[in-house]
C-alpha cells in the first residue's frame, strides 16, 4: 500500500509530529511505501523524493513576503499546486492528514478529492470548530466554547488568538470560510483520539457519522515499570499558560519542603528556572525522559484548557506514576479517579489543585496502590503495533 502522510512540520516538535513520524516508520517497517508532505524546513526528518513542499513560513519574521501570509494561511494555492503534483507522481492509495492549518491549509483536501484519492484525518486539536484551536481564551484565562455555540466572529471579538486583533481576525475569517465551503465534507473519516474530541466535532452536523475514537498509542520501555520512586513531583511538557505551568509553580511555592522538577520548553521557560525547590531539567527525550517520569512520586498535569488525549498522562500511567490533573476534556478518558490518579474538582485552580496533592501526599499507601494499578493497566493502553493494525484496516476499508 502507498500511504501519504501530511503534516505542517516534518520534524520532532510536539505530539502530532511524534505521532506522524512513529506511525510512518511503523508502516515502512511493515512493507508499505510511505511519503510525506509538509512545510520546507532544514530540520525536516522525513519527506518525499521529489522535494515537493510548501514554502517555509516564519510568523515571527518581517518583510514583503509576510504581507501575503493572511491570505496564504487561509487557503494556500501553492500547497494545492504542489500537493497535486505530488499526488500525480506518487499516486498514493490513501492520504492521512494531521495538523494542516495555516502552513498547509485544507486546500490539500480539495486536491486529493479532485484525484479521487480517499482522505482520513487524525484530529489532534479543535481547529475545525474553534479558530484558536484551544477552546481557551488566554486574555480572560478561561475555557471558551463561544465559536462552537455561536458565530466564529467571537474569535476576533474576544481576541482569542494570542490577544491579537489581527491574528484573531484571520482566525475568524478562516473559520467562517470553511463553515461555508464544503472542503471538510470531502474527508472520509475523522479519527478522534478521545471521546471528548469526538463530541466537540459532532456539535457540527457535517462531522456526524464520520468519526471514530481511537486513543493515542504509547511507546515506552516496559522494563521501567518497577523503577524506584524518588521523592519529587514532576511536570513535563510545554511550558505555556494554557498548560497550567503557572499553577505548578504556585504549588511549589506553597510547599517549600517538597522537591519539584520540570522538563520541557516553551514561552514561560524563564519563570521555571529561579525557584529554590524547583529543578528545571530542560528538554528530555527517550530513556532519560522515561527514567524521570518513572522515578517521580507524582506527575501533576495542571492544564487549564480542554485536552484531547495528552501523551503526558498516557506516558505517566504506563510508567507506573499516578497523575493529578484537571478533569477537562479527554483527560477523563485516561484517569480513573482514585485508581491511577486524581481528577481535581471544579472550580479548577491553585486551591483545588493544592488540596488534591496534599490529600494524596498524606496517604503514601494510596500512592503505592495507584502506582501498582498504573503498571497493571499498562496492557490496556494502545501499543503502536495495535494502533498500526487498526489504521491499516481503516485504510483498506476505503480502497
Amino acid at each position: 500500500m502507498k500511504i501519504l502522510f501530511v503534516n505542517k512540520f516534518l520534524y520532532q516538535r510536539g505530539g502530532a509530529e511524534s505521532y506522524v513520524l512513529r506511525l510512518g516508520k511503523y508502516f515502512e517497517e511493515h512493507g508499505h511505501e510511505v511519503m510525506y508532505f509538509g512545510m520546507l524546513d532544514q530540520k525536516n526528518e522525513v519527506g518525499n523524493k521529489w522535494g515537493l513542499y510548501t514554502s517555509h513560513m516564519d510568523f515571527h519574521s518581517t518583510g514583503l513576503r509576510t504581507l501575503l501570509y493572511p491570505v496564504k494561511i487561509i487557503y494556500s494555492f501553492e500547497a494545492y499546486r504542489k500537493f497535486s503534483e505530488l499526488l500525480e507522481r506518487f499516486r498514493p492509495d490513501i492520504v492521512h492528514l494531521n495538523n494542516i492549518n495555516f502552513q498547509i491549509t485544507p486546500s490539500v483536501i480539495d486536491a486529493a478529492w479532485k484525484k479521487n484519492i480517499p482522505v482520513v484525518q487524525t484530529v489532534h486539536d479543535s481547529q475545525m470548530v474553534c479558530p484558536s484551536h484551544l477552546l481557551y481564551n488566554a486574555e480572560k484565562e478561561e475555557i471558551c466554547r463561544k465559536c462552537i455555540e455561536g458565530s466564529k466572529w467571537n474569535c476576533v471579538r474576544y481576541r482569542c488568538i494570542h490577544g491579537s486583533v489581527l491574528k484573531s481576525l484571520i482566525g475568524s475569517v478562516e473559520g467562517l470560510f470553511y463553515s461555508l465551503k464544503t472542503t471538510y465534507d470531502k474527508v472520509a473519516l475523522y479519527i478522534c483520539p478521545s471521546s471528548f474530541m469526538e463530541s466537540v466535532l459532532c456539535t457540527k452536523k457535517r462531522y456526524q457519522g464520520k468519526t471514530k475514537v481511537i486513543p493515542n498509542f504509547i511507546m515506552v520501555p516496559s522494563h521501567m515499570e518497577n523503577f524506584i520512586k524518588k521523592d519529587y513531583i514532576l511536570y513535563f511538557g510545554r511550558l505555556s499558560q494554557e498548560k497550567g505551568i503557572q499553577l505548578f509553580l504556585q504549588l511549589a511555592s506553597r510547599h517549600p519542603e517538597l522537591q519539584f522538577k520540570i522538563a520541557g520548553s516553551g514561552p514561560l521557560k524563564e519563570s521555571c528556572c529561579s525557584r529554590s525547590n524547583v529543578q528545571y531539567l530542560g528538554v528530555l527525550t527517550g530513556e532519560k525522559l522515561y527514567e524521570t517520569i518513572a522515578g517521580a512520586k507524582l506527575v501533576v498535569f495542571p492544564s487549564v484548557c480542554y485536552e484531547n488525549c495528552p501523551l503526558s498522562v498516557l506516558e505517566s500511567i504506563s510508567l507506573g506514576t499516578p497523575v493529578v490533573a484537571s478533569g477537562r476534556g479527554g483527560t477523563r478518558d485516561l484517569i480513573r479517579d482514585g485508581e491511577n490518579g486524581v481528577l481535581v474538582r471544579e472550580p479548577f485552580g491553585i486551591d483545588s489543585l493544592d488540596r488534591s496533592v496534599k490529600s494524596l501526599l498524606e496517604q503514601p499507601g494510596q500512592i503505592e496502590r495507584m502506582s501498582r494499578y498504573c503498571a497493571e493497566t499498562r496492557k490496556c493502553l494502545w501499543s503502536l503495533e495495535k494502533y498500526g493494525k487498526e489504521m491499516e484496516k481503516i485504510y483498506r476499508s476505503f480502497l
